[in-house]
């Protein structure tokens, strides 16, 4: 079991404000395998004071210096990724094979990113008689979800670190273990004393001390549309920038052209990555009303070949929810399925053959509504929705009909036409015929799914204060 007794701040390791410790529990095995400090306030203040301090040094460096530190971070992240990898598989529950290639491969992949932006970004330009700065924003309060820790964790500290800013980083408090992986890093390559600063605790305790600290001049957020409301709340008394990445209830449209098995075959993966606990999973799948049987068994065959099991073993491909009450959610949202009357075609309870840890099986709903609270709430599991429709421009309709914009997917054999409907889709980011990942695309919502952009130069831009000198 990993304990961690003190918090990283100012460079080095400090006694925090109280004695508390937080358990971290597996979630495949809901045995304690870690515990952490229970920040508070104090602690906040501590970090922001040396946030402050190492501000005035820090955003003065070069770009290209910060570019070398973003570097060494990501080399020293890289050597560390099966540690990375195995550490999120046991909070997350994870798969092994997938908590290597994006639990652990993302974070270095991001942080690259960043320090080759970082070289290549225009941080001045003329325009007219203006010289127009982009200067740091100043000191970043980051507060991480669990789900994809780290990646978050360096979703945001990277381009704060590349624009000249300096962080006070709070981990979720289901998944920090990896957060202390990321400050031994810090402490390992040297980085200047009080440019990173973590300080692990509760949401309603750390998260809301940063939040509403004088000292933090931008909070970046992400996680629920409920706490991501609370966050905008106590930040805007001290006027503070804000950027969030909040829920999603992403479509998948599938045109009545589209290759069919290969649409349905890529959409119940993306819905089911990471069990399903992934804000831009395309959890409605909007298909044509005639095709919806062969959708259906397509969809059952899929989820069929994902293999439930130990996030341990290499052949897994599902593991359990992060937590028990995670998994109550979902279970609860799967009988209001049944009961608002959707049709349960595959899974919708827990796998006999797990006596611990919080496993849901995959489950799949055909003849969903898109009035049903299965079709407009976030879930968070392994539940897909199927909805048909009758014509594109229901589908179209369908796709819009939520409070979220995240992300999303269509298909067609015409490119052009996928093109087209996807231009009609309300959301940040839509991938057509399975478009490829690209960490340099920028990635956000529309409507409640968030305000700003991660990743890319759009990321980079959310880190900045614009300012003119006329001449």
């Amino acid at each position: 079991m990993t304990v961690h007794q003190q918090l990283f701040m100012n460079g080095t390791w400090r006694t925090p404000a109280g004695p508390g410790l937080i358990d971290v529990e597996s979630a495949s095995t809901q045995e304690t395998i870690g515990r952490v400090p229970e920040g508070s306030p104090d602690d906040v203040d501590a970090a922001a004071e040396a946030a402050s301090c190492a501000f005035e040094s820090w955003s003065q460096t070069t770009p290209q210096e910060r570019a070398d530190w973003l570097d060494k971070i990501a080399a020293e992240l890289e050597v560390r990724a099966p540690d990375i990898a195995k550490t999120i598989a046991q909070e997350v529950g994870s798969p092994l094979s997938m908590a290597t290639s994006i639990q652990a491969g993302l974070p270095v992949m991001v942080t690259k990113s960043y320090a080759q932006l970082a070289r290549t970004f225009q941080f001045e330009e003329s325009i007219g008689n203006s010289l127009i700065l982009r200067e740091p924003a100043g000191i970043v309060g980051a507060i991480t979800p669990w789900n994809y820790p780290l990646h978050q964790i360096m979703a945001k500290v990277a381009p704060a670190l590349a624009a000249g800013c300096t962080v006070i980083l709070k981990p979720s408090e289901i998944a920090p273990l990896n957060a202390f992986l990321l400050a031994e890093v810090c402490e390992s390559i040297g980085l200047p004393p009080g440019v990173v600063n973590i300080v692990s605790g509760y949401g309603t305790v750390v998260g809301e001390a940063i939040a509403t600290h004088p000292l933090v001049d931008m909070v970046s957020f992400t996680g629920s549309l409920r706490a991501g409301r609370r966050v905008m709340a106590l930040a805007s008394d001290t006027i503070k920038k804000v950027t969030l990445e909040l829920g999603g209830k992403s479509a998948n449209v599938i045109l009545e052209d589209a290759p069919l098995e290969k649409a349905v075959g890529v959409g119940v993966k993306n819905a089911m990555l990471n069990s399903g606990q992934t804000c831009s999973a395309w959890t409605r799948m909007i298909v044509p009303r005639a095709r919806q049987d062969e959708v259906v068994d397509i969809a059952v065959k899929t989820l069929q070949s994902l293999k439930v099991g130990d996030p341990m073993d290499a052949s897994s491909r599902l593991g359990p929810l992060i937590s028990g009450p995670q998994r109550a959610r979902v279970e609860s949202y799967i009988q209001t399925g049944k009961r608002e009357g959707a049709r349960l075609v595959a899974g919708g309870s827990r796998p006999a053959e797990f006596v611990r840890g919080y496993y849901v099986q995959p489950t799949l709903f055909a003849d969903v509504q898109s009035t049903m609270t299965i079709a407009q709430e976030e879930i968070f599991g392994p539940v897909l929705s199927i909805l048909p429709y009758d014509s594109e421009n229901e589908a179209i309709s369908i796709a819009n009909d939520t409070i979220y914009g995240l992300a999303g997917g269509v298909w067609s054999a015409d490119a052009d036409r996928a093109m087209q409907v996807a231009r009609r889709i309300r959301a940040g980011q839509v991938d057509i015929n399975g478009g490829r990942y690209n960490p340099l695309a920028p990635f956000g919502g529309y409507k409640q799914s968030g305000v700003g952009r991660e990743l890319g130069k759009y990321g980079l831009e959310e880190y900045f204060q614009v300012k003119s000198l006329a001449r």
